[in-house]
C-alpha cells in the first residue's frame, strides 16, 4: 500500500480528479459564474494548443506558427457539422467522418504502393496523397451522403435528446481534429523539407491563408452559413466542464506516453542532433511529419472545444497576431517542459482574458502587442531557457531504469 501511494501516477490522477470533483461542484452550485467558466474553458483550449506546439517546436525543434491555422481548421469544421446537425441535416457528419476514413484508408494504400519504388520525389508523394484524399472525400459526398445520410440521422435521432447530442458532439470534436490532422500531413510533406525557419515562415503563412479562405467562405467556399468576415452564428453551445476536463487529459496523457514511448525519444532525438539521429536509423522526414500531425490534430481538438463555448465564430480570432500566442506561451513556460506549458496556458488566459479585463480600464488590450515583446524580450535576457526550463513534475518526467553493470543479476 505504502508502494502504491508514491507512485506519482497515483497522486496525479488523485488530484486530477480532485480538481474535476470541485469545479465541478463550483459550476453546479453556481459559484462558478459564466464568466469564468469561459475563462477555464479558453485556458484548457489555449493549453491544448500550445502543447501541440510544444511537441512540434520544443520537442522536435521544428519552429512553427501554424497552430491557428490547425487551430481554426477544427474550430470551424466541428461548427459545421453541429450547426447543420440541429437543422435537420447530417451532411455535414457524413461527409467529414466518412470521407476522413475514405481519405485516410486511400492515403494508407498509396503509402503502401509508393514504398515499392525507392527515391520517389517530394512532389510525387504530396501529388498521389492530395489526390488521394480528394477521391475520399468526393466518394463520401456522392454515395455515403445520400446512403448513410438518412439512416445515421434516424438511429441517432432515435436515442434520448442527451445521449444523441453527445455522441454527435463527440463525433464532431473527432471530425474537426481528423480534418486538421489530414490537412497538416498534406501541408507538411513539401513543406517539412524546408529548414526550421524556412518551415516557419511557410506556416505563418498557411496561417494567413486559411484566416483568408474563412473571410471568404461564403463566396470562394461552398459554406454559406459561415458567413465569412461576418461571422458564424447559431453554433450550439455544447461544450460542458466534463468533455473539457476529458479532452485536456487526452491530450496531456496521450502526449506524455508518446513522449516516454521510443517514438517520443525519436522525436526528441531529431531536435538534438539530425544527422546523428539518421545514422541511428531513424527516419528524420517521417518522425518530423509525425510529430506535426499529432500537434496540429490537438490543435483541431482544441478548436472544437472552443466553438462551442462561444457559439460564435469570427475569422479574426485566428488572425496573424493572435496567432503568435502560443508560441508565446510555449516559451515563457520553456521548450520541451510540459509543466511549463500547462502552467503559463492557463495563467497565460487568466491574467491577460480574466483578471486583467475585470482591473484594468477598456482599451489595454491595444497595449498588448507592445508589452507582450518587452516581457519576451526581458525573459531572452534573464531567463532564456522559459520560467519552467525543462523541468516536469514527477508524473510527467521520463524515467530510465538504472543501468546494470556486466554480469550483475537482477533482483
Amino acid at each position: 500500500m505504502v508502494q502504491k501511494l508514491k507512485n506519482p501516477a497515483v497522486f496525479f490522477m488523485g488530484g486530477s480528479l480532485l480538481i474535476f470533483a470541485i469545479i465541478q461542484f463550483l459550476i453546479e452550485t453556481g459559484r462558478l459564474n459564466a464568466y469564468w467558466q469561459t475563462i477555464l474553458f479558453w485556458g484548457a483550449a489555449m493549453t491544448m494548443v500550445s502543447l501541440g506546439l510544444n511537441l512540434i517546436y520544443g520537442f522536435n525543434g521544428q519552429f512553427s506558427l501554424g497552430q491557428f491555422g490547425f487551430y481554426a481548421l477544427g474550430a470551424y469544421t466541428s461548427a459545421d457539422i453541429t450547426w447543420r446537425w440541429v437543422r435537420g441535416d447530417p451532411s455535414g457528419l457524413i461527409v467529414v467522418i466518412g470521407g476522413s476514413v475514405l481519405a485516410l484508408l486511400l492515403m494508407w494504400g498509396v503509402a503502401s504502393f509508393l514504398k515499392r519504388f525507392y527515391g520517389v520525389s517530394v512532389f510525387t508523394e504530396f501529388v498521389f496523397h492530395s489526390v488521394a484524399t480528394i477521391a475520399g472525400f468526393a466518394m463520401a459526398l456522392k454515395f455515403l451522403r445520400p446512403l448513410l445520410g438518412p439512416v445515421i440521422y434516424s438511429l441517432i435521432q432515435a436515442l434520448p435528446e442527451p445521449v444523441g447530442r453527445q455522441i454527435v458532439f463527440f463525433l464532431a470534436l473527432v471530425g474537426g481534429a481528423t480534418i486538421a490532422g489530414i490537412v497538416s500531413f498534406l501541408f507538411g510533406i513539401p513543406v517539412l523539407t524546408l529548414g526550421s525557419d524556412y518551415f516557419g515562415i511557410a506556416t505563418l503563412g498557411f496561417t494567413i491563408i486559411v484566416k483568408v479562405l474563412l473571410d471568404n467562405s461564403d463566396t470562394i467556399l461552398p459554406f454559406p452559413e459561415m458567413k465569412g468576415a461576418r461571422g458564424m452564428v447559431g453554433i450550439p453551445k455544447w461544450t460542458t466542464w466534463p468533455w473539457v476536463f476529458a479532452c485536456f487529459m487526452f491530450v496531456l496523457l496521450f502526449m506524455r506516453n508518446l513522449l516516454h514511448s521510443s517514438v517520443g525519444r525519436a522525436i526528441v532525438s531529431v531536435r538534438e542532433d539530425e544527422r546523428a539521429a539518421s545514422l541511428m536509423g531513424i527516419d528524420i522526414a517521417r518522425t518530423k511529419i509525425l510529430a506535426f500531425v499529432i500537434g496540429s490534430i490537438f490543435a483541431g481538438l482544441a478548436g472544437g472545444i472552443r466553438a462551442h463555448d462561444l457559439g460564435f465564430l469570427h475569422p479574426t480570432m485566428f488572425g496573424f497576431l493572435p496567432s503568435f500566442n502560443p508560441l508565446i506561451i510555449v516559451v515563457f513556460g520553456g521548450l520541451g517542459s510540459m509543466t511549463g506549458t500547462i502552467i503559463t496556458g492557463f495563467f497565460w488566459v487568466f491574467l491577460l482574458e480574466g483578471v486583467l479585463r475585470l482591473v484594468l480600464p477598456t482599451g489595454f488590450e491595444n497595449w498588448r502587442y507592445v508589452i507582450y515583446p518587452l516581457v519576451l524580450l526581458l525573459l531572452m535576457l534573464l531567463r532564456p531557457q522559459g520560467l519552467m526550463g525543462r523541468y516536469e513534475i514527477p508524473f510527467l518526467r521520463q524515467t530510465y531504469p538504472p543501468v546494470r553493470k556486466p554480469g550483475e543479476v537482477k533482483a
